[in-house]
């Protein structure tokens, strides 16, 4: 029986870091105020790259630290909901910029649940026996779809990019998994696009910035995903650390509490990266493995949970 497993990690964010303090000169906001309620005090904000360039350098990482060929990959997945362009996929960028000829790539649109999905998605290619080796990658650059005088969204999201190296093994590492989705809700995050077609009925002017009904979210996160993830612990041995989506320290605290585990295993670096989307999961383990609290030597396990627009959530438990 083939299994997959992770093997390497790695991540990366643009050099420039905008404080709160540095918001509070561009609107009506403060450090005390962002930081008392969401934990967040500074975020990455591209200059002048792009989604796929951030990806790009996640991807080099990986092959580099593995020590291989991009050609020995089968496949280059991307989550994201900021890619640079409709087509060709951030994902196809990717594959050109690394020269991985021999990948197929696409990307996932599941918002800050992209990383989960695509890594659940990466490891039944593993699981198929017809391939061997693939990079998954969550890629943000939020700051070009954020509007910057609305100060109850823009001061929460950054720009950043983490992901895996995903390879065959003889032993089983993905060990319980729930993916879900309520598009009936789907309205609660937003970001729309305008109709333009001469041939449509309606060409009324929407708002094409992100947009996020801030309480209604934590609402569903405290509430359903903390359910979901009880749900699945009742599979599994309780896990060594959880890295869930880096939205809020306070949902960290509450879902701690929901769930009856030790708020330390939680770990976090919201307070660094503000919310990043697709690439908030996979930046957090790639942290966690540099500083030396995650071993990736097989000997942890971890549960990866993500959710946001959709709405969307999803749990892995990985044996890492």
């Amino acid at each position: 029986m083939v299994y997959a497993k992770i093997s390497q990690v790695a991540h990366y964010a643009p050099e420039q870091v905008v404080t709160n303090n540095d918001l509070a000169q561009i609107m009506d906001t403060s450090d005390e105020w962002i930081s008392s309620r969401t934990g967040i005090r500074q975020r990455h904000i591209s200059k002048d790259e792009n989604t796929s360039d951030l990806a790009t350098k996640v991807a080099e990482s990986l092959i580099q630290k593995a020590g291989i060929s991009a050609e020995e990959l089968d496949f280059v997945i991307v989550a994201t909901i900021s890619p640079d362009s409709s087509m060709p996929s951030t994902a196809a960028r990717v594959q050109g910029n690394i020269g991985a000829s021999h990948a197929f790539a696409y990307d996932v649109t599941a918002a800050c649940s992209g990383f989960v999905f695509a890594l659940a998605t990466a490891e039944k290619f593993i699981l198929s026996g017809s391939y061997k080796k693939g990079i998954v990658i969550g890629a943000e650059v939020l700051s070009k779809t954020l509007d910057w005088s609305d100060r109850s969204t823009a001061v929460l999201f950054g720009d950043g990019a983490g992901g895996v190296l995903l390879e065959t093994s003889d032993q089983q590492h993905f060990l319980a998994e729930s993916l879900n989705t309520d598009g009936s809700k789907g309205g609660l995050e937003s970001g729309k696009t305008r109709v333009t077609s001469p041939f449509a009925d309606n060409n009324e002017e929407v708002n094409p910035f992100l947009q996020m009904d801030g309480r209604s979210i934590f609402d569903f996160t405290v509430r359903t995903v903390s359910s979901s993830i009880k749900a699945i612990l009742e599979e599994v041995e309780e896990p060594d650390y959880f890295l869930l989506h880096q939205a809020n320290i306070r949902i960290l605290d509450k879902m701690a509490k929901k769930i009856n585990v030790d708020r330390e295993k939680f770990l976090a670096n919201m307070m660094h990266f503000g919310n990043t989307s697709a690439a908030s999961i996979p930046i957090l383990l790639s942290e966690s493995v540099d500083k030396g609290i995650i071993k990736l030597d097989g000997s942890q396990t971890v549960l990866l949970s993500g959710f946001g627009g959709g709405l969307t959530w999803g749990t892995l438990i990985v044996k890492i």
